[in-house]
């Protein structure tokens, strides 16, 4: 009696564990180790800026004829927010209450591909990386495999103010395909003939030396996208002497914030914008100015192998391992990584210039621009794209940036460039460990 009873109490265990075990696995948000993938009914994305790429993605909403069938849901999120979210839960080692798709700034990628790896879901049987701007693979991919769906594209150009450039007594060839040594002393002469900044800049913002120092094929850390790079980092020395010989030029209307950046060119106080593509909307904000632009390649580091080329920000679309996850995979592929119509409208309907290589012949590409007095603008940024020096931007982009802007003020305000570097340097390995 006694063994039939320690039998039933056993299988009643089994049982009652079994069932425990499915209900934390459905809990979880895993398929609980089947071969078969779950079926969804809807795909969540995060993203952030509502007007930029949540607009794309619902765009793609509309766009996708694949054979999956659910619903497709963005929900926005502050850039910082999805840093924070994601950082507690792929820590914690759930995935509870995280998007099938998730927009990933390039900067920050390797930071969350480095430390969760096993939390991606790989893309390599979906799309095809040639299709796209090569330097958007080094920061969308990690350890053989391809993650990310490369979507905008941060690339950079210098616009011009053409009224003040003939006041002045130059033309937009004379602005073109540039050094900074060469930018710093026609903006002297626009200073002098025209009483108008060269140039708007934030002493606390390094976006400036992180387009100097691309056009090199440099960053602040080495190719294996952890060692920090900048005592010996030449380009960088370069970027900062030259950031100096800006200031000390009288050429620059500072600003402090990103209201202020963008007055600076509104109101017509400066000459030029070396920026991203994304500034353009920015700039054609004022309907005054129309007629009075136009955009040349970003000026280059005066040293080897530097290019008229250089990036600053864009962001990529990332698939997380749960359920649903080849339902979302097969939703960028049908869109972002595979439908030149709908990149068309992208650019028309949104303004964003993406990084896939077979749209940029299509009509939308090849328009001209009435407000850059019938430039090709959109042509020529994705001919730019195709020249932009690949670089691993690694881990650290941010918390490296944050040492070099203390140390620019040091240097600013007259210490030794060397020392501050090898300064900034010893920090970055401390903290950085």
């Amino acid at each position: 009696m006694k063994k039939i009873l320690f039998m039933v109490v056993m299988f009643v265990s089994i049982f009652a564990l079994a069932a425990c075990s499915s209900d934390d696995e459905a809990a979880s948000g895993g398929n609980g180790g089947s071969s078969e993938p779950a079926d969804v009914d809807k795909i969540i994305a995060w993203a952030w800026d509502p007007n930029f790429n949540i607009a794309a993605l619902e765009l793609a909403g509309e766009a996708y004829n694949g054979e999956e069938d659910f619903e497709f849901e963005v929900i926005e999120n502050a850039q910082d927010d999805i840093v924070a979210k994601l950082n507690t839960g792929l820590s914690s080692g759930t995935m509870k209450g995280m998007p099938n798709i998730v927009l990933i700034e390039d900067y920050r990628a390797q930071s969350f591909l480095q430390a969760y790896p096993d939390a991606f879901y790989p893309l390599d049987d979906y799309i095809n990386p040639d299709d796209f701007a090569d330097y958007k693979i080094a920061t969308t991919s990690f350890d053989g495999k391809q993650y990310g769906l490369p979507f905008d594209s941060g690339v950079t150009g210098l616009y011009v103010r053409t009224d003040y450039l003939e006041e002045a007594g130059y033309s937009v060839d004379d602005l073109t395909n540039i050094t900074w040594e060469k930018y710093i002393e026609i903006g002297k002469d626009v200073k002098e003939k025209t009483g108008k900044d060269m140039i708007t800049l934030d002493p606390n913002d390094l976006g400036q030396i992180r387009m100097m120092i691309q056009t090199a094929g440099s960053w602040y850390v080495k190719e294996d996208g952890s060692t920090p790079n900048i005592a010996e980092n030449e380009a960088l020395k370069l970027a900062f002497q030259k950031y100096k010989e800006l200031m000390e030029a009288d050429i620059v209307k500072i600003n402090s914030d990103w209201s202020q950046f963008i007055a600076a060119f509104n109101s017509g106080d400066v000459a030029t914008v070396p920026s991203g593509n994304w500034i353009t909307p920015s700039i054609k904000a004022e309907a005054s100015q129309s007629g009075k632009w136009a955009v040349v390649p970003i000026p280059r580091l005066a040293m080897e192998g530097a290019v008229n080329a250089s990036n600053l920000g864009g962001s990529s679309l990332y698939v997380l391992n749960i359920d649903g996850k080849e339902e979302a995979a097969d939703f960028l592929a049908n869109t972002f990584g595979s439908n030149k119509d709908f990149y068309q409208k992208l650019v028309t309907d949104v303004g964003a210039i993406g990084t896939y290589k077979p749209a940029s012949d299509g009509e939308a590409y090849t328009s001209e621009d009435k407000y850059f007095s019938g430039q090709t603008i959109i042509s020529d940024f994705s001919k730019w794209t195709a020249e932009i020096p690949g670089v691993n931007y690694g881990m650290h982009t941010y918390a490296i940036e944050d040492i070099l802007a203390a140390g620019m003020q040091d240097y600013l305000n007259g210490k030794d460039l060397s020392e501050v570097l090898s300064s900034a340097q010893e920090q970055a390995e401390a903290q950085l460990k």
